[in-house]
């Protein structure tokens, strides 16, 4: 494929975008709290992680892991965590630090503008990504315009469930993922054995099966059957496919469907295949748990939490167009 540019406007399912807002204004209008609680170490309190919990603003994953590593005296690898998180944002979530026989260092000496300690405790393992049982979520959209009557039928309707796509951010900076996976998938075709680092083929992988699944997502919402049992449906039911090695395990219709969808980038379906991952399936329907809607003037707060693994963005997208004031902000 060579796609000069990327498409990331998927069909919506609840009637189209009702309102316009500026997102991201302030990194407090979105505000993300891990739904975590990781285990402690026995009474003794003998384990050989740490377990701390920092809240952060406009600070990135990764530099808090960074930081954390530094002030432990170990290596990064040492450190875990259970998702990444927003940069433009107020975050709240849980970190490990395996010290073995290390000495314990004075964690507030890590906090700063960007960092908070909030509590730490020993524990027994290390955080695995996707391990917690989810997010919770208050965003603010800001200077609403639009028809508001509108936003609060498709506001009505967002308990029941949105399209389960995966955001713009699993696709990287103007779609860069996904221009990596078109080299690494020429150099495949060309029989060249380019090597790129570990991590940036790690997203280019993600980048590749999500866009995949969004294809035939999109196809289902297009449809109208995104909520529908097709004949050939496979287990789990109401799902789609992450693609990998293996036999598709959708049959009849909805084989013929997901086949129709993914058919323009079957290169990605071949390299993702020699890449060694296995197929697996995802959910079509994301339903907010506790979702509420706040209208305060001309702002709307939103409260909802979600399990791991999904985007909050892909409830948003549903009800409106949203300007990203922390695009020029963030370097």
């Amino acid at each position: 494929m060579n796609t000069q540019h990327w498409d990331l406007d998927w069909p919506r399912a609840l009637g189209g975008a009702a309102i316009r807002a500026d997102f991201r204004t302030e990194p407090e209008d979105f505000v993300v709290d891990e739904i975590a609680a990781p285990e402690r170490a026995t009474a003794s309190g003998e384990g050989e992680h740490v377990l701390v919990q920092i809240r952060k603003r406009g600070a990135n994953t990764g530099f808090v892991a960074q930081q954390l590593a530094q002030l432990a005296g170990v290596q990064s690898k040492d450190v875990g965590y259970y998702g990444l998180k927003d940069r433009h944002a107020v975050t709240t979530q849980w970190f490990s630090v395996w010290l073995a026989q290390k000495p314990e260092p004075e964690w507030h000496r890590v906090n700063s503008d960007e960092i908070t300690v909030l509590q730490h405790y020993r524990g027994s393992r290390k955080l695995r990504r996707g391990d917690h049982l989810g997010n919770r979520f208050q965003i603010r959209l800001r200077n609403v315009q639009g028809d508001r009557a509108k936003a609060n039928e498709v506001l009505a309707q967002m308990p029941g469930g949105v399209p389960n796509y995966f955001g713009e951010q699993r696709f990287g900076h103007n779609g860069g993922n996904l221009d990596l996976v078109n080299r690494l998938v020429a150099d495949q075709q060309a029989g060249k054995r380019g090597r790129v680092p570990r991590n940036q083929k790690a997203f280019a992988m993600s980048a590749a099966r999500s866009w995949l699944f969004n294809q035939v997502l999109a196809s289902r919402v297009r449809q109208g059957n995104w909520l529908e049992a097709l004949s050939g449906e496979p287990q789990p039911q109401g799902s789609g496919p992450l693609w990998g090695r293996g036999r598709n395990l959708s049959s009849d219709v909805q084989l013929a469907l997901e086949e129709a969808a993914m058919a323009p980038w079957k290169p990605w379906c071949d390299w993702l295949e020699h890449c060694g991952l296995s197929q697996e399936r995802r959910a079509l329907l994301l339903a907010p748990q506790g979702f509420q809607a706040i209208w305060e003037g001309d702002d709307l707060t939103l409260n909802f939490a979600l399990p791991p693994g999904t985007f909050a963005t892909a409830v948003l997208r549903e009800l409106a167009e949203l300007a990203n004031l922390s695009a020029s902000t963030i370097k």
